[in-house]
This record gives C-alpha cells, sequence and structure tokens, in this order.
C-alpha cells in the first residue's frame, strides 16, 4: 500500500511561494513565523516560506522534547539559515511554562485521559507563543499540517497546531510531502525519521497512535473520496478503511466551522 507522490514538484513549489507572497503582500505583514518540530511537515513549510524572500522566525519550543527531535529541528534550522539570510531563529523553552500550568490544575483523571489533555496542551502553549513571535514582529503564523491530518483524520490540536493564519501545504498528500521536502533538500535526517507529534515526550510514531501509516491513511482517504467498496478490500485495507473513517468522524468537530446557534425570527 506504499504511495507514491505524483505532484511535479518544481511547478508546486513554485506555485506555493507565490501564493505565500502574495498572500503576505495584501496582509501587510513581514514575512512568517514557523515552529519547528524536527519533523517533514514544519522543515518543508519553514523552507517554502523562506524562499519568498520576506522574514521567516523559525521557532523551537521545546517541553520535554525527546533529543532527536531537538538535534533534527536544529539542524534543518541551520541549514535554512545558511541558505536563506531572511531568516532567523529563536528557542522558547516552554518546558517551565507547562510544569507551572500542571501544578495549577487539578490532575486526579484516568491516566489515559489526563495524558492526551497535556498533549493537547503543550500544543496550545505553543500556539500561543508564535502568535506572540508574530504579534511582535507583524508576522503570519505558517500552519504546518498536511491534507490528511487536516482533512482526512483530524491528528492535530484544534486550537494547538490547528491555530494558525495560512495553512501552505495543506493541499498535500503526505507523500507529496516527502516528495517537494526532499526536492528542497531537507535533512536526511528528518526524510528518513518516523513521523511523530512529538507532543508525548518520547518517540511514539503517528503510526502507533493512529493505527495505521500515512500511506495507508492516504489510500483510505482516496477511497473514501471515490467511493470504493470495501468488499473488494483486502483484510488489510478493511482494517484501514475502518480506522480512517472512525477518525474522520470523530474529528469533523475540528475540521467544520464552529457551530453558530442562529437566532431567526423567535
Amino acid at each position: 500500500m506504499t504511495k507514491k507522490s505524483t505532484i511535479l514538484v518544481e511547478k508546486v513549489n513554485t506555485h506555493i511561494v507565490n501564493w505565500l507572497k502574495k498572500y503576505a503582500e495584501i496582509a501587510k505583514v513581514n514575512g512568517f513565523v514557523v515552529g519547528i518540530s524536527g519533523g517533514v511537515d514544519s522543515a518543508l513549510t519553514s523552507t517554502l516560506c523562506a524562499q519568498t524572500g520576506l522574514k521567516v522566525l523559525c521557532v523551537e519550543m521545546p517541553i520535554h522534547q525527546h533529543k532527536d527531535h531537538v538535534s533534527r529541528g536544529q539542524e534543518h534550522i541551520e541549514q535554512l539559515k545558511a541558505r536563506y539570510p531572511n531568516v532567523s531563529s529563536i528557542a522558547t523553552d516552554l518546558t517551565p511554562v507547562f510544569e507551572t500550568f500542571k501544578n495549577q490544575v487539578p490532575n486526579d483523571f484516568e491516566d489515559k485521559q489526563l495524558q492526551l489533555t497535556l498533549a493537547n496542551t503543550r500544543a496550545r502553549l505553543r500556539m500561543t507563543t508564535l502568535y506572540y513571535h508574530a504579534g511582535v514582529h507583524g508576522l503570519l503564523v505558517a500552519g504546518t499540517g498536511n491534507k490528511v491530518e487536516d482533512f482526512g483524520v483530524g491528528f492535530y490540536t484544534k486550537y494547538g497546531d490547528g491555530g494558525v493564519d495560512i495553512s501552505p501545504i495543506a493541499d498535500l498528500m503526505k507523500s507529496d510531502v516527502f516528495a517537494l521536502a526532499a526536492h528542497l533538500q531537507v535533512p536526511d535526517s528528518i526524510l528518513r525519521a518516523k513521523p511523530s507529534d512529538g507532543l508525548f515526550g518520547d518517540e511514539k510514531t503517528d503510526e502507533e497512535q493512529l493505527g495505521a501509516s500515512y500511506d495507508e491513511l492516504e489510500w483510505a482517504m482516496l477511497a473514501d473520496e471515490h467511493k470504493l467498496a470495501d468488499t473488494n478490500f483486502s483484510e488489510r485495507e478493511k482494517i484501514v478503511f475502518a480506522i480512517y473513517q472512525r477518525l474522520n468522524k470523530a474529528n469533523q468537530h475540528k475540521m467544520n466551522p464552529i457551530p453558530v446557534c442562529k437566532i431567526n425570527n423567535i
């Protein structure tokens, strides 16, 4: 079920960079701020932003971060700054903030739910930090979500990494992300790493959390869009398709507009 990207990387690259430049010009901002995680999505997004020639601020925001995530992120940032003079970086250690928050809220809850809630809290602290840097520098927060995460299984935190101004790669499948990242010479250490959201302070992969790989979920997303009959699926495909449908249904609250109670002629 391995998925190979079919996008024309040079054309897609040019299209996204021009879109970013035009949006920034209309918004009358100085450039973009990107949270760097050590993963391929943030590496690609920051590289695309860098190509605009506008100011790009790469922000590290560790919260008990695994050392491999930190080292990959730093490698990417140093490489990007060497290639593009418009790129700068800053590190904001949010570990003390996170620990202070934990000490101020109740924590006597079932462990799985508590850990998930705290993981989402990490993402929301990072969102707040990105908007701080965006505000003082006159920048837009560039989102790093891809199409499978944002519109397939909803694998992101509402008002966390989902809280952004623009989403330059949200119409790219994960296979497209890897193809474009390789074309733009993102470090091999990032291209080889297994995708992980890094919200639990360990190397727990996205596949372990989701129950399926991105290649599999990409296949399921396309199968769902084309309304393919599961009678023709293999046993593994049936499992993956069920996982995709369950997550897609459960996370519609992230993908759809906030419900508004309309008051009509009461």
